[in-house]
């Protein structure tokens, strides 16, 4: 079960961040971005460590669950990390032939190694404990303003989420084809570059078929419940800030001004 569990999953639970209103979680992730990305020292990594962690702790969700739906991206860390480790100049630590490893490679690859994970926790604490309507309201609450210049803010919203709803999806597909391709003796582990490339094409073409008929159901299904662009549409529930959400909205604040202090003083 944990396998099939992949950041665009909504899993439901009993908890504080599930009560939150969709709108305050968006915009502490709006918040936390930047104070993630600008964090240069080991002050402000620990506040921001630590509001992600009770975050994930809050959400009432086992870390290992975290851990099964980040584990397919943790192989393009790694790349990423050994990319910013050989290519990053200054001081050499080790020096064997051409291949150097500095200090400030390894520096750089720690920070932009934990910027990339606390960002990958953060999406998938919001869609772990927002349901998509709920995510589609909080979107089109927050890009009402663009209303005013005629943009199509519910189908831009709605699209929005369509497309973080598919990223699951896109997982099970991919899943279920390696297992059936496995089955038939596919091995996408051995060989020179050039035939693993070759191996994928059989995998990458039912993927895309399967894809494509996903969305086209999804448009069928659609077409079925009288969807129509531009129509008004009522809601079943209406979105209110509590006291929770806005001490939430509060803290967030808080920890980006702080970090933003830090690096001008």
């Amino acid at each position: 079960m944990m396998d099939n569990i992949s950041i665009g999953q909504y899993l439901p639970a009993c908890s504080m961040v599930h009560r939150l209103d969709p709108r305050a979680k968006l915009i502490c992730i709006a918040l936390e971005v930047p104070a993630v990305l600008m964090t240069f020292n080991l002050l402000s990594l620990a506040l921001v460590s630590a509001w992600t962690l009770l975050a994930v702790i809050l959400s009432g969700i086992k870390p290992r669950v975290y851990w099964h739906s980040l584990k397919p991206l943790w192989v393009l860390l790694l790349i990423s990390f050994i990319l910013q480790v050989f290519f990053t100049p200054g001081e050499p630590l080790i020096a064997v032939g051409i291949v150097t490893i500095s200090h400030e490679g390894i520096v750089h690859s720690g920070w932009l190694l934990w910027r990339i994970s606390v960002l990958l926790l953060l999406a998938a604490v919001l869609t772990f404990s927002t349901t998509p309507l709920q995510l589609t309201m909080a979107l089109e609450w927050l890009l009402s303003p663009l209303r005013r210049l005629r943009i199509p803010v519910q189908e831009l919203a709605m699209i929005i989420n369509l497309a973080l709803r598919f990223v699951p999806t896109l997982f099970d597909e991919a899943r279920l084809l390696l297992l059936a391709q496995r089955s038939r003796g596919a091995d996408f582990t051995s060989g020179s570059i050039k035939e693993r490339v070759n191996r994928l094409v059989p995998f990458m073409v039912p993927l895309l078929t399967n894809i494509f008929s996903r969305a086209d159901e999804l448009a069928q299904a659609m077409e079925i419940r009288c969807y129509q662009v531009g129509a008004i549409r009522s809601r079943m529930r209406v979105l209110r800030f509590e006291s929770a959400d806005y001490a939430v909205l509060l803290v967030s604040l808080a920890i980006l001004v702080t970090v933003v202090a830090m690096i001008i003083f």
